[in-house]
């Protein structure tokens, strides 16, 4: 495999490509993305294509990194029907986005009980996003900080993108992107198939500009 070193200013520039809404947030990570790609792997077209393609789809094109939990009922049972089964419990929960973490994630990924506060206080967040306490726990103790404490410094763009590069890796994501195989990326980032044809989309079409690219600079794409 040849290694690939990509500059903020490339990584800019090939996401709007790829991705030209104009909430495109990409600027505010691509900086903490060009340091720390070569230092944690994602160093070859497959695997910087599949780690763009996944965090942009998470995280509509680089524009939110926080999980949106504001549901009206209908959409509650429907995202979440194990936890809202009956018309009267999603109508007692609608719209409230720190009660509905709190009993979608009470008791799973080493939080506490619905009455804790923690499925709200260890909601996703990240490109890729982190949720759960337990994945606070072992991403602060592998990369050094304390997000335990204070999850919400996981919405500062560079802890953001080492979150998620965390994540990436503490999956072994790279194995997948080594195979060309972007069902099982997917299935490693999001559990399921969800948003499988426009991750697809985003990196056949991010592999094509960073194959083309190989060995010329980036000025003119």
């Amino acid at each position: 495999m040849t290694e690939k070193i990509v500059s903020s200013d490339n990584i800019n520039k090939i996401v709007t490509k790829v991705m030209p809404s104009k909430n495109n947030g990409i600027h505010k990570y691509s900086s903490a993305m060009a340091k720390t790609f070569r230092d944690y792997q994602i160093n070859t077209v497959n695997r910087i294509a599949g780690f763009l393609a996944q965090t942009g789809h998470e995280s509509g094109s680089f524009s939110r990194i926080e999980e949106n939990l504001n549901y009206s009922a209908e959409r509650l049972k429907v995202v979440f029907p194990k936890y809202f089964p009956t018309d009267g419990l999603a109508h007692a929960y609608e719209y409230n986005k720190q009660a509905v973490a709190n009993r979608v994630y009470g008791n799973r990924m080493g939080n506490g009980p619905e009455s804790s506060g923690d499925g709200w206080k260890y909601r996703g967040r990240g490109l890729i996003q982190l949720t759960g306490k337990s994945n606070y726990e072992a991403c602060s103790k592998d990369m050094m900080f304390d997000i335990v404490e204070e999850p919400e410094l996981v919405l500062i763009p560079e802890i953001a993108v080492l979150t998620s590069i965390w994540y990436w890796n503490h999956r072994k994501i790279n194995e997948a992107c080594d195979a060309d195989d972007i069902v099982k990326m997917t299935k490693l980032v999001q559990g399921g198939r969800l948003g499988l044809e426009e991750r697809k989309s985003y990196y056949e079409k991010f592999k094509a500009i960073l194959s083309d690219l190989t060995g010329k600079d980036l000025t003119n794409i």
